[in-house]
């Protein structure tokens, strides 16, 4: 299979999964990977755009040292996804609100030095953004078109709210890392789908 037709049965699979869905609202810095508003008013990133950034950052990622890459969110759908994707690919992973001084404080029992950190929304995730910029540490960041990027380095344009889109970007950034690393050929089937990435809702969230 062709390069090209591989990334037109991604794009296919991922259509539906409301990775370019942005917000009513955009920045600036969110403005070249903006495409159109829809009919309801929302902002579309270009799914070229993210897949192309989703590839810059594997190849980012796997000139590090993976288990010196820390992956943290304060957003309870990313939770799966990051669960998954540091099974697969061996980084690191903090989930929940991140305590202040995990990464400047060193006599914290819980500060770590990662030489990279990964997040899943720049405002949700502001303070293990405000402190991998103090300890000089570059940050891949999960983008939507209302987000401020300023510390960014790397950002990956996606709707970072829904849970099938965290799935999604999870997946695709694994399986890309995998693939660039030559730990996964390009017509082998991953160890997990994207279903198995996405955080289950509990009877009561529905109610």
């Amino acid at each position: 299979m062709s390069q090209q037709s591989q990334t037109d049965d991604i794009k296919k699979k991922i259509l539906s999964t409301g990775i370019r869905v942005g917000t009513q609202v955009k920045t600036k810095f969110m403005l070249p990977f903006i495409t159109k508003a829809s009919p309801e008013g929302l902002y579309m990133i270009d799914l070229d755009f993210t897949l192309v950034r989703i590839q810059t950052a594997a190849k980012f990622i796997n000139r590090f040292d993976i288990e010196t890459v820390l992956v943290c969110s304060a957003r309870e759908y990313a939770n799966t996804p990051i669960e998954k994707f540091c099974e697969l690919i061996g980084a690191k992973m903090r989930l929940g609100r991140f305590m202040p001084g995990t990464l400047t404080n060193p006599s914290l029992p819980f500060y770590t030095e990662p030489q990279l950190v990964v997040i899943s929304d720049p405002q949700v995730d502001a303070q293990a953004v405000i402190e991998a910029t103090n300890a000089g540490i570059p940050v891949v960041g999960i983008s939507n078109t209302d987000n401020v990027t300023s510390k960014i380095d790397l950002v990956i344009p996606a709707n970072n709210r829904g849970r099938k889109s965290l799935a999604t970007i999870y997946w695709l950034l694994a399986r890309e890392i995998l693939i660039d690393g030559g730990r996964l050929r390009t017509d082998e089937q991953m160890k997990y789908e994207i279903d198995d990435f996405e955080t289950k809702i509990t009877e009561e969230e529905i109610e």
